[in-house]
């Protein structure tokens, strides 16, 4: 059964019947949900687009639909906060089977269920390939709200995880090479860091998200809290496998890690008082003056201003 012969309503009846809530007062059905709220609330949105965020041959409906959800769980976790509700909107082809969404939303479901989110709405509409939309709300602690522009000289860099695992993985299906499973799980089934990005909170004095690479996310600190950076190569995590595919096809898994973005882990600053507070990889740490640089073997060099930028002329295939 094709989207077409169900339509818009019908859909949204299918999708509604398997939602349950717990504590909301409106849900899937009407013009708008209705939830209480007090405190901070946490609000983010992403989108992920058929052909540049996935390919239909790479993944599967249910890990399309894990992605989008554990993207936006990253957001939230990387300002110390827990979420709450998701809206989906979805532009579709009207010629997509029905079992297809419905596994999207399997895979919705299932990254839900962990974090103990509630998918209370959304929209939905035609179009020539698959867009997702998620909006996803939640709430914070007011000593646990952590931005961009709170890193301090003398602050350490921590990293929550290895790194480069999402570039690589792109790369082994751009390459369209066979084996390297750990790898190619990574890719298509990231997870976000949010129990860890709880944890960690209260100590720490900045933090942001690795959807871009380390290198560009460094940077959006430093810009933010005016402040400047220095990276220890050496001393950024990368699992075996990451290296091993990398040599592979005679690559710098440090480009990866630097660069490659779709990592989802944690970049987060903490004054040496807190050290001993916080788990993590020790990775740099913040300089008052303003350049972000890569140390390696006694020298510094500047890191370049690059990393995924949806606006430019690179494609990711």
């Amino acid at each position: 059964m094709k989207v077409r012969d169900i339509g818009e309503f019908g859909l949204i009846d299918l999708i509604s019947k398997k939602t349950k809530y717990k504590d909301i007062l409106v849900g899937i059905g009407d013009d708008a949900a209705v939830i209480k709220t007090k405190g901070l609330q946490i609000l983010t949105t992403d989108c992920l687009v058929e052909s540049d965020h996935f390919k239909k041959e790479w993944f599967t409906p249910i890990q399309i639909g894990m992605k989008s959800i554990e993207i936006n769980v990253s957001d939230v976790a990387a300002m110390g906060g827990v979420p709450k509700y998701v809206l989906v909107s979805l532009c579709i082809p009207k010629d997509l089977d029905v079992d297809f969404i419905e596994e999207m939303y399997k895979g919705m479901r299932k990254s839900c269920n962990k974090y103990d989110i509630e998918i209370i709405g959304g929209n939905m509409t035609h179009s020539n390939q698959i867009i997702i939309s998620i909006t996803l709300t939640g709430k914070v602690e007011k000593n646990n709200l952590k931005l961009r522009n709170g890193a301090k000289p003398d602050d350490f860099i921590l990293v929550s995880g290895p790194l480069g695992n999402g570039r690589a993985g792109l790369r082994l299906f751009q390459k369209n090479l066979k084996g390297h499973n750990k790898v190619r799980l990574g890719y298509l089934e990231p997870k976000s860091k949010l129990t860890y990005g709880i944890k960690i909170a209260p100590f720490v004095n900045s933090m942001i998200d690795i959807s871009d690479g380390l290198a560009p996310e460094i940077r959006h600190i430093c810009k933010a809290s005016a402040c400047g950076a220095i990276i220890y190569k050496d001393k950024i995590p990368i699992k075996e496998d990451v290296r091993e595919f990398a040599k592979t096809i005679n690559e710098d898994p440090y480009d990866y890690a630097l660069y490659g973005g779709e990592d989802f882990e944690l970049l987060y600053t903490v004054s040496k008082e807190n050290l001993d507070k916080v788990e993590g990889f020790l990775v740099g740490e913040i300089t008052e003056k303003k350049d972000v640089n890569l140390f390696f073997k006694g020298k510094e060099k500047t890191i370049i201003e690059k990393g995924y930028n949806h606006f430019s002329k690179q494609r990711l295939w």
